[in-house]
């Protein structure tokens, strides 16, 4: 839009062409014509973004003329004055002549200043958006490749054969057993401890499956109470509830014509249960506060920790709901299992922490590597990670060694003979264990989170080392029977 802004006044009285001039000269770069075919010839060799137009002219109407603008001039922003007595001809026709607005006789000049500022600011809108238009139809193919690329790669960083493992691993049978299952479109469940990688194999279900192309949603069913779990699943509308001041879309309907990864789903209570059963049955649920059922396509993946056969049997969870779930269930191994993986993974984790956090590092040592072989890890794959991510801070060695499980654990660095590995590293261990209970006052959480274990990690290794647990401090509630209060 070039400035200032063009206006053409089509009026048949000179006197009102020439007050009109006079009051919007100073903003605009006025035009004047005395009847709708010399405006028409002028338009024609002039870009007009405003026209302003009087009713009453002897050769057409105000409305008319502006309705063969529209036709030829779709662009151009149309005004009409007129007096009292044509009101109702104009209203009749400001539909059909698209007309931005009208003023009525005798107009006054601040008013009149004001309208076409505005038209002209609507006009420049209406170029920009014509203008994004055009660049956003001519970047679409580009847009379109851009995302395929970016779909293959996630696609690729998920699948399944880059799940860590070596040929002899249970894993490797795992892997093919999921392969199968993937393409056909059942809920499945995945069972196993706290850090196997249970959302790193549900993802790998989603990207092999027919549903690659759509969305993976995520939601830890014991992070949240049932009241804002049903919330965040399947949405609310305004007013639900104290707090709910707009409606919002859950996940389910996120996730539609994709899949909803629902990770420790063991943890729900029966309540919800109920409804989470009616959507797997149905296909269908219904938002907090609405009294209409709204149908989805969602492949559900869940996972738990728990033995949900155990749970059934307790009473805990229902029967109904996982036959449901475990259309196709897959036991996930703990790390202790699959010990051949652990150089594979180890060396992975440290590449990648290594780049992550700007660290040089040639690798393990033997007996480091044998070490980390042959520890439990009760945390899994997260507790490995969360150990040689502190090993390599905490380490100012270019090869880690042994000395940096030491340095890790706050002990003592030492050389230890390889007969006595085992029982010196379990000291080390005992050791450290007792200071973090004794520093927390018997509290687990708290310990654990110190070491960087997971709280059934810490609570394992003090169950193997023998390690007491200290009574937690008084003057606050035990919340459990292990002293973590």
């Amino acid at each position: 839009m070039t400035f200032p802004p063009t206006v053409l006044i089509v009026d048949d009285e000179v006197r009102s062409l020439e007050a009109l001039r006079r009051t919007l000269e100073e903003d605009f770069q006025v035009f004047t014509a005395t009847g709708a075919a010399e405006a028409r010839a002028l338009m024609q060799r002039q870009a007009i973004h405003i026209l302003l137009t009087d009713q009453r002219m002897p050769e057409v109407s105000g409305v008319e003329f502006l309705r063969q603008v529209r036709q030829d001039w779709p662009d151009t922003v149309r005004i009409i004055i007129s007096g009292y007595t044509d009101s109702e001809d104009i209203i009749a026709g400001i539909n059909e002549a698209g007309i931005y607005q009208y003023l009525l006789k005798p107009w006054h000049p601040e008013q009149l200043l004001l309208t076409l500022k505005r038209a002209a600011e609507l006009y420049r809108l209406q170029q920009e958006n014509c203008q994004l238009a055009v660049e956003l139809r001519a970047a679409e193919p580009v847009l379109r490749k851009h995302v395929e690329v970016r779909r293959a790669q996630v696609k690729e960083t998920f699948s399944l054969e880059r799940i860590i493992r070596a040929p002899d691993s249970p894993m490797q049978t795992l892997c093919e057993q999921i392969a199968r299952a993937a393409r056909y479109d059942v809920s499945m469940l995945l069972m196993g401890e706290s850090g196997t990688g249970k959302e790193l194999l549900a993802r790998a279900i989603h990207y092999a499956s027919g549903r690659a192309d759509q969305a993976f949603v995520v939601q830890n069913c014991g992070a949240l109470p049932d009241n804002l779990l049903e919330s965040e699943l399947f949405g609310h509308r305004k007013g639900a509830y104290t707090g709910a001041s707009e409606d919002r879309v859950g996940l389910f309907q996120l996730a539609h014509g994709g899949s909803l990864f629902l990770d420790e789903v063991g943890e729900t209570s029966p309540a919800f249960q109920v409804k989470l059963l009616r959507v797997l049955q149905e296909g269908e649920f219904r938002p907090l506060g609405s009294n209409r059922a709204q149908s989805v396509d969602v492949r559900v993946i869940a996972a738990t920790n728990r033995d949900l056969g155990d749970e059934v049997r307790a009473g805990r969870f229902r029967e109904d709901l996982y036959y449901r779930l475990a259309t196709v269930p897959m036991w996930v191994p703990p790390l202790r299992e699959r010990p051949m993986d652990i150089p594979l993974l180890a060396r992975a984790i440290l590449e990648q922490a290594a780049q992550q956090l700007g660290c040089e590092t040639r690798g393990f040592t033997r007996d480091l590597m044998d070490h980390l072989v042959s520890r439990p890890w009760p945390g899994n794959v997260r507790e490995l990670q969360n150990e040689i991510r502190r090993m390599l801070v905490l380490s100012d060695a270019p090869l880690l060694g042994l000395d940096a499980i030491h340095a890790s654990l706050n002990g003592p660095v030492r050389a230890i003979a390889p007969d006595d590995l085992r029982s010196r590293v379990e000291a080390v261990e005992t050791d450290t264990l007792r200071q973090a209970m004794a520093r927390h006052g018997g509290n687990l959480t708290r310990a654990a989170a110190q070491l960087g274990l997971t709280r059934l990690g810490l609570r394992n290794k003090l169950d193997r080392l023998g390690v007491p647990r200290p009574q937690p401090r008084r003057g606050r509630p035990r919340a459990t029977e292990d002293g973590d209060a």
